[in-house]
């Protein structure tokens, strides 16, 4: 008995074996969509970023991040490569298909903090779900200080050097 190479070759109705190897029946290597080939994982920084940087740009949000986490902040924004955190004040849980945020804002002296804290909600899911795929199923804020007028912007202000 002599071995058949086109033994072991997947044969479809209609279709000679030797002339589609690899093909599936409609004509096409692999088969299938080629977004169910495999899985995409975004980390919990990534949508911290995306989330921190929507946030950001609402009019009326003046920081983000508690007093003490601006202050370590503003020391490491001033370290040689240490870079402005733009995940400052956001932390992110990161599911299969699903995230949950929670954000902590310093706003300007004078503006509707409901306003501002619905449209930061608003500017984070949009951006979020837009950029990821991700469900938004809560972006929880938490206002941690009100930026008065006359108050000097420590993250802002270079630290006067001693000579």
């Amino acid at each position: 008995m002599t071995d058949n190479p086109q033994r072991n070759r997947p044969e479809y109705p209609g279709k000679d074996a030797g002339d589609d190897r690899g093909k599936s029946p409609l004509g096409k290597r692999g088969g299938g969509d080629p977004a169910s080939r495999g899985r995409t994982t975004i980390a919990d920084g990534v949508v911290e970023k995306i989330a921190g940087m929507a946030a950001r740009d609402v009019v009326g949000v003046h920081a983000m991040g508690s007093g003490l986490s601006r202050t370590f902040g503003a020391v490491r924004d001033r370290v040689p490569g240490g870079g402005k955190s733009v995940t400052r004040g956001v932390k992110a849980e990161v599911g299969e298909s699903q995230t949950a945020l929670d954000l902590e804002i310093v706003v300007d002296y004078g503006v509707s903090i409901a306003d501002v804290a619905r449209d930061v909600r608003e500017n984070v899911i949009a951006a979020v779900e837009r950029m990821t795929g991700l469900e938004v199923v809560e972006v929880n804020i938490a206002v941690s200080d009100v930026k008065l007028p006359d108050e000097e912007d420590d993250e802002d202000e270079p630290e006067p050097r001693l000579q």
